[in-house]
């Protein structure tokens, strides 16, 4: 399953764009948000998940 983001909890650090391997990356920062924009690029690794300092992203 592909990331999910809870934009209530994500402060836009950028931690999960930084580290996703995804090609394209799984993730984009807009307006303040991190945002699944190529969810079909998830290969499921968790390194989003592991590294969000405040828990907003979840692979469910």
């Amino acid at each position: 399953m592909p990331p999910k983001v809870d934009m209530n909890v994500c402060e836009g650090a950028g931690d999960c764009f930084d580290v996703c391997p995804g090609d394209p990356n799984v993730f984009e920062i807009k307006d303040g948000k991190a945002h699944v924009v190529n969810s079909d690029s998830c290969i499921e690794c968790g390194a989003c998940e592991a590294s969000c300092p405040v828990g907003a992203v979840v692979l469910e």
